[in-house]
């Protein structure tokens, strides 16, 4: 597996702390005991890199080769098993640390993508996947409605953020400043919708055809 600068790996710490926070305030609306926030913590966190690099053939997975992360998904979960009590309301803590992370992990997602020799397409797709799979196991296994299916701005936030990432990558501008584009991008869009309730059009029902040959 391609090694990582430290520049990367710091933007890795940061999108599994919190993720794992936010897994772990789901945990906390469940009532777990310990051991559940740290479970539902690192599948948050490590959820969607897993699946990226998985579909990259990059084998072991990244967290099997930096026991340290496992570190961090674990101490965030705790910290917030002692905290939760303190946040008012935790199903809105939740959407904004989930609104962090899914900025941080498009963009990471999307580099280690490119660094694994993804083209620019595939690179965004693994990006978004990296940003959206591991929220999506964290609500399934705690039998919540997925944030990617609300009605609300969420997938699309995390291809903006990817496709901001790639485009100044391919432009070409330092990556420091399409990393910073990328996630500012991403955080503000879903930001825009979590705030003012942003959607896009749902499908609306229409009246079935009357065919004249049916009988």
């Amino acid at each position: 597996m391609e090694p990582l600068d430290t520049a990367l790996r710091w933007l890795d710490f940061a999108g599994i702390a919190v993720f794992a926070a936010s897994g772990a305030l789901v945990a906390s609306r469940k009532q777990m005991d310990a051991v559940g926030f740290v479970l539902i913590a690192v599948v948050t966190g490590f959820g969607g890199g897993t699946l990226r690099d998985l579909l990259l053939g990059r084998v072991p997975v990244f967290w099997l080769e930096r026991p340290e992360l496992i570190a961090v998904a674990a101490g965030a979960a705790l910290l917030v098993f002692l905290s939760a009590h303190l946040v008012e309301s935790r199903f809105k803590a939740l959407l904004w640390a989930d609104a962090v992370g899914l900025a941080l992990y498009a963009v990471v997602g999307t580099e280690i993508a490119l660094i694994a020799g993804a083209d620019a397409w595939a690179a965004v797709t693994l990006g978004v996947i990296t940003a959206v799979g591991g929220g999506i196991l964290r609500d399934v296994i705690c039998a919540e409605m997925p944030l990617i299916l609300r009605r609300e701005i969420y997938i699309t936030a995390a291809a903006a953020a990817a496709v901001t990432y790639v485009a100044l990558r391919l432009a070409p501008l330092p990556r420091e400043v399409a990393v910073i584009a990328g996630v500012a991008t991403g955080f503000v869009i879903r930001g825009a919708a979590i705030q003012r309730g942003w959607s896009l059009p749902p499908y609306r029902a229409r009246p079935a055809r009357d065919y004249p040959d049916r009988r």
